[in-house]
């Protein structure tokens, strides 16, 4: 989506980046099963300034308006809140595959979540917008927008959806709630390794969604992978392309050379910033928890006991371990290092 904004900017068109700091405290439905939990005010505040940082990173800021709907959303107050709403219909409302869906399958639908469509629609009337960009799982509410323009007397925006792109997983659409996700403000090297773990196939459909190159380009890598090619060397030029984009050519390179050691000859990256950990001695489940390489104790040992973790370069069999003071590298899985340090134990 970021990158077709910037394509737009390139053709010399004016992007309005649009914060839904309102609309967030609602919760989007779309492609729901069930009601979203409503956001605080400040978990709201800290998304909303995550996405702003990552579209940074590929729009240009000299022809994006940044905007936050709180200021019209807010000044509707009760009353305009009630004309709005008597702008649409229930039976409209129910268009919505996910609405359908959970009103069939009785599950409750709360009322508050017919006016995310509604709130994210009359955005596009105060900003008269051209254009709105949107997934394919948005179009209800961009045509929304439409509807509500042509009654405000304006001309209806058009509409441009953009395909979903599957995780990591290939399976479910990428999210950061799923783990399945490769972060834009990720570390160069953890961008690559993550490029590089999706299959063969799905690279075709990053190559399409993500890459620069034409699809004359793509169909001609298409053929040289028929013709003998390793897909792997092809998916190392996707990792290089993408990292280089959002990083630097010398960090992709740099991640590319990381890569080979770690997978090649078992070697762990060169850059790792030390992380001090306290005072010895400290379990090795409690050293990969705060070393933020895994998310809970329950999931330290769970890595332990299938093989996944290794200090040093060897791996750990014992969840008891205690660490000593010193220097260790940590690895959990392929892609995750953290070099720590312990202190001698306190008299």
């Amino acid at each position: 989506m970021l990158t077709k904004l910037r394509q737009l900017q390139d053709l010399g068109h004016q992007v309005i980046f649009l914060v839904g700091d309102f609309t967030a405290l609602i919760g989007d439905p779309t492609g729901r099963n069930a009601t979203r939990p409503p956001l605080t005010a400040e978990e709201v505040a800290v998304n909303a300034q995550t996405y702003f940082h990552q579209a940074s990173l590929v729009l240009d800021p000299n022809k994006t308006e940044v905007r936050k709907n709180s200021q019209w959303c807010e000044a509707l107050g009760a009353q305009g809140m009630i004309r709005l709403a008597a702008q649409a219909t229930v039976a409209r409302m129910l268009e919505r595959d996910d609405f359908t869906k959970r009103y069939k399958a009785g599950v409750s639908i709360g009322v508050h979540e017919f006016l995310y469509p509604l709130l994210q629609g009359y955005d596009s009337v105060v900003l008269k917008a051209d254009l709105e960009l949107g997934g394919t799982d948005q179009k209800f509410n961009l045509l929304m927008g439409r509807e509500l323009q042509k009654d405000a007397g304006q001309s209806p925006q058009c509409i441009l959806t953009m395909p979903l792109l599957e995780g990591l997983d290939g399976v479910e659409k990428m999210s950061k709630s799923k783990g399945n996700y490769v972060g834009i403000a990720e570390p160069a090297s953890e961008m690559f390794g993550k490029l590089m773990s999706i299959s063969d196939d799905l690279m075709w459909r990053y190559f399409i969604l993500l890459s620069s190159r034409s699809m004359v380009q793509i169909e001609a890598l298409k053929a040289e992978a028929l013709a003998g090619r390793n897909p792997r060397d092809i998916k190392v030029d996707l990792a290089m392309e993408l990292v280089e984009r959002f990083h630097s050519r010398a960090a992709s390179e740099k991640a590319l050379t990381d890569f080979e050691a770690r997978f090649k000859k078992g070697e762990s990256p060169t850059d790792l910033p030390l992380i001090l950990l306290g005072h010895a001695p400290l379990s090795v489940s409690q050293a990969l928890k705060q070393a933020g390489l895994v998310s809970s104790g329950s999931e330290a040992v769970r890595s332990i006991e299938q093989g996944g973790v290794r200090l040093n370069g060897e791996r750990v069999a014992d969840r008891m371990l205690e660490l000593s003071a010193g220097q260790y590298v940590l690895q959990v899985g392929k892609r995750r290092f953290a070099r720590i340090d312990l202190k001698e134990p306190l008299s």
